[in-house]
């Protein structure tokens, strides 16, 4: 099933797909700060704003269908303008099979290229799956932000993660 999924840039016919996924995995309440997508407006205003910046926004596509994405987002400030922080999903079905790491690999490989020295985000804790995938792909962790995620009165710690490329 992998080789038949393609990974291209987000354009905005993506969005609405990208939203459905970003909601289904927002709820399983376990791997995204989000615990829903916010409305489709604010994903479009998000996503928009993604392509319009040259961020790295790559979705997975198995046939017509969205199944997963892999973004990273260029700090804002230009002190920190050579960091971007990573997002990703994939939808249940799709998860086991080597696409994330397709994704992440192709995300990480576009962020070289775009002058980006620094790739950052934070993982849930108990995501063992997760810290395996982006440990093999040469991310390092870096400390622990202790009981940073709740849900449901259910404290989780966040292991800061890093990749640097020089």
């Amino acid at each position: 099933m992998a080789g038949d999924i393609r990974i291209e840039p987000m354009t905005e016919g993506h969005i609405e797909g990208f939203h459905r996924v970003l909601d289904s995995v927002a709820r399983e309440r376990k791997y995204l700060t989000l615990l829903e997508a916010p409305p489709l407006q604010d994903t479009r205003k998000f996503a928009l704003s993604s392509i319009a910046n040259r961020n790295v926004h790559l979705v997975a596509l198995h046939g017509d269908e969205l199944v997963g994405w892999c973004d990273i987002r260029r700090h804002f400030f230009p002190s920190h303008a050579h960091c971007g922080s990573l997002g990703m999903g994939l939808l249940p079905n799709y998860r086991g099979r080597g696409l994330g790491r397709r994704l992440i690999e192709t995300a990480i490989e576009a962020a070289r290229e775009g002058g980006m020295i620094r790739i950052e985000f934070g993982v849930h804790a108990d995501n063992a799956r997760a810290i395996r995938l982006y440990e093999r792909v040469a991310f390092v962790r870096e400390g622990v932000s202790r009981d940073a995620f709740c849900v449901d009165g259910e404290y989780t710690d966040v292991i800061n993660m890093a990749l640097i490329f020089r």
